[in-house]
């Protein structure tokens, strides 16, 4: 027990980790090619011709038999997510702008990308275990769910390059190739930079990952690897002070309006650092390593005289995976400028209770450090020789976490209120799990049913069971009914423990979450229907007093997406969801969201493909969430209707091959006239928090085949 303790720590875990993958580096670079092909379109590349002697003889040699590889003059793309068994593909659909930006078009941030951001349509927590509560800014990350695991033929790398108003960027990169047949690599990594229209919202988000995915020449073990971080970096403002002030003639440039937090704060801005005095950094690292071994039958198929193809069908697998995160959450703000810090400190001491600073001075942080080592047991059996889509899976899981919790507040005289030495805590949990999936041959029906339960520890009784079972049908498509029921301990921001936990009491009810529905489509017309009940409901009734809703909250949702082709080259892309809360309860939503996209679209002059048009996103009047900047969170609120006006864009897309351009006019709705020609009829986010006015966009995405 000691010796596997030692191997799971720290100390051992990173440095294999990083000598692991550093030979996959320099491998990759060995084996890397140097002659460069532009693809056509993602899955498929023209073939080219190359010079061959056709058989005949050379000066130097006899005769000259080459084996012809299929694939060396052509390319091909696929990947998996994690725990999926079917191959997707890269997009290469241009018609949809927030296919390819960081925010899609059916999120809303607080004004500017980087910021706290929530969905239109409502979704919940869906975790059992252990959570720390910070949800805000999950849109912007990195995780292990959305991590790709590729297979190509041929090295493959692709750039995007986003400019916006304001000198906002963002820049992707992604290459991967495989080092051998059965062996690839890939390097993924991320840039939000932006200062914001409003002061105080400026934001800087780094994320990388690094991955992997290897199965043996006889292919009975594999393995996947992956190592990733986020830095997100968050400027808070608090909202701004008076609604009214963003008609005044003389606050054309949104900067000079006034601002809660971190007023004229000064933060040092370029492409890679933006300093933020008043806001949230959220820093994640994920190392996971998963293995598998398989026992089963052996067989092989005859390619040619020289060639062979090597069979597996295994019969039983037996898999380990382990996992080590790191987390770092921090809220601070430091500020020299005298009048910004009895601003600020009013504030707080409005909303949250804390007490003004005497000395004017203000240097106020707060903040929460996480480890937590994951290992992982898994034995899977096949009871079709054949057929790896139907197996049954049971296994067990033991987390061990530390958390270092910090509060800090400027002068002495505070200190009472928080102290500043760290205090720790430590937590465990096993859990057990098990799935039953059947994917039957002919593709048809899909059937899943799985589940976790945590049988001690921090969270014991907590429970995650779903299931579906999906049929396809040749005209509609996919048809998928679904049903999970979560049972979770509330979210360790609301613990006493907690060093955001400022009202200083612990929430112990379990939350339980029931959700059932269907979904289905083809090409044309995608449906979703689905109610949501929950039971315990956990939120913040203001800044930062939690509770728990004693009642029963539902929320039934429906949307459908729906494309209509009204000539040979002008096309209709329509989104629609409406969602219901019965009775009275915390969570508002609005009753109707649509959007819509008309496009005049075509392939002309054989390589250009374009995508031009307008698109129209509207939402029904509701009283939507407030946020808490200190907690990270947004919570509801029963006083202000927000009203916006339809939200209206033009976009210009084309692309020559594998060069595509993104030209994007956004918030044409907020022109006004009143104090002559400008963009003030800003819509809101939330209470005091407005979004931009006019925003122009250019962006740039080049995939390329080495």
């Amino acid at each position: 027990m000691r010796f596997f303790r030692k191997i799971c720590s720290v100390r051992f875990l990173l440095p294999f980790l990083v000598t692991f993958y550093a030979c996959v580096f320099f491998s990759t670079i060995a084996n890397s090619q140097i002659r460069k092909i532009l693809p056509n379109n993602i899955g498929q590349l023209p073939q080219n011709t190359r010079p061959q002697n056709n058989g005949q003889k050379g000066p130097n040699d006899s005769m000259v038999v080459k084996h012809r590889d299929d694939l060396a003059d052509s390319i091909t793309i696929s990947f998996r997510y994690l725990n999926a068994l079917k191959n997707s593909y890269l997009d290469s659909v241009i018609s949809d702008f927030g296919r390819v930006y960081s925010v899609p078009a059916d999120y809303v941030t607080l004004g500017n990308n980087g910021n706290a951001a929530f969905p239109i349509l409502y979704s919940p927590v869906l975790k059992a275990g252990w959570d720390p509560g910070f949800h805000a800014f999950d849109l912007y990350k990195f995780t292990l769910d959305n991590t790709r695991f590729f297979k190509t033929t041929r090295p493959y790398t692709l750039l995007s390059y986003f400019l916006g108003s304001g000198k906002e960027q963002e820049v992707k990169v992604l290459q991967t190739q495989n080092i051998k047949p059965n062996w690839n690599a890939g390097f993924e990594y991320r840039l939000i930079n932006s200062p914001g229209t409003f002061q105080n919202q400026n934001t800087n988000d780094n994320s990388y990952r690094l991955f992997s995915n290897y199965q043996g020449k006889r292919k009975r073990y594999a393995a996947y690897f992956v190592m990733m971080g986020n830095k997100l970096s968050s400027a808070e403002n608090g909202g701004i002070t008076n609604n009214s002030l963003l008609a005044d003639p003389n606050r054309k440039r949104r900067i000079a309006v006034p601002v809660n937090l971190g007023v004229d704060s000064t933060s040092t801005y370029t492409i890679f650092s933006n300093k933020i005095l008043t806001g949230n950094g959220y820093n994640n690292f994920t190392a996971f390593f998963r293995q598998s071994y398989d026992l089963g039958k052996r067989d092989s198929i005859i390619i040619n005289d020289s060639t062979k193809e090597y069979l597996f069908y295994p019969k039983l697998r037996f898999q380990h995976t382990l996992q080590y995160d790191t987390y770092k959450f921090r809220y601070q703000d430091i500020l020299d400028n005298i009048v910004a810090s009895q601003l600020d400190s009013a504030f707080y001491k409005k909303n949250y209770g804390i007490p003004t600073n005497p000395s004017g001075g203000l240097d106020f942080w707060i903040q929460e450090n996480w480890k937590v080592l994951s290992n992982d047991f898994t034995i899977r059996q096949f009871p079709q020789t054949k057929n790896t889509g139907q197996y049954l899976e049971a296994g067990a899981r033991l987390e061990n976490g530390r958390g270092e919790f910090y509060k800090y507040f400027y002068p002495a005289s505070i200190l009472q209120v928080f102290p500043a030495p760290p205090t720790h805590r430590k937590f465990y949990n096993v859990i057990l799990h098990g799935e039953y999936r059947n994917k039957t041959r002919n593709q048809k029906w899909d059937a899943t049913v799985n589940g976790e339960f945590y049988a001690t520890g921090l969270n014991a009784g907590d429970f995650n069971v779903q299931g579906n079972i999906t049929r396809y049908l040749q005209k509609l498509g996919d048809v998928q009914l679904f049903f999970q029921n979560i049972n979770r301990s509330p979210s360790y921001i609301y613990s006493q423990y907690s060093a955001f936990n400022l009202d200083s009491t612990s929430l112990n009810k379990k939350e339980n979450i029931t959700l059932f529905g269907f979904r289905g489509g083809n090409k044309n017309l995608l449906l979703m229907a689905r109610n949501i009940s929950i039971t315990n409901f956990i939120y913040l009734k203001d800044y930062y007093h939690t509770d728990q809703f004693n009642g029963l909250v539902n929320i039934t949702q429906i949307q459908a997406s729906k494309f209509t082709s009204l000539s040979r080259h002008i096309h209709l892309y329509s989104d629609f969801t409406l969602q219901q809360t019965a009775g009275k309860n915390p969570i508002h939503v609005p009753l109707f969201y649509t959007r819509q996209r008309l496009a005049f679209e075509g392939n002309f002059y054989k390589n250009l493909n374009l995508s031009t048009g307008i698109d129209i996103a509207y939402n029904t009047p509701y009283k939507a969430n407030n946020y808490s900047p200190i907690m990270g969170k947004f919570f509801p609120q029963d006083s202000i209707v927000i009203s916006n006006r339809p939200q209206l864009n033009i976009f210009f897309n084309f692309r020559i091959k594998s060069f595509t351009v993104f030209v994007k006019a956004e918030n044409l709705n907020t022109v006004s006239f009143d104090s002559g020609f400008g963009f003030l009829k800003n819509n809101f986010a939330a209470p005091s928090y407005p979004t931009p006015g006019f925003i122009f966009r250019f962006g740039i995405q080049w995939g390329f085949v080495n």
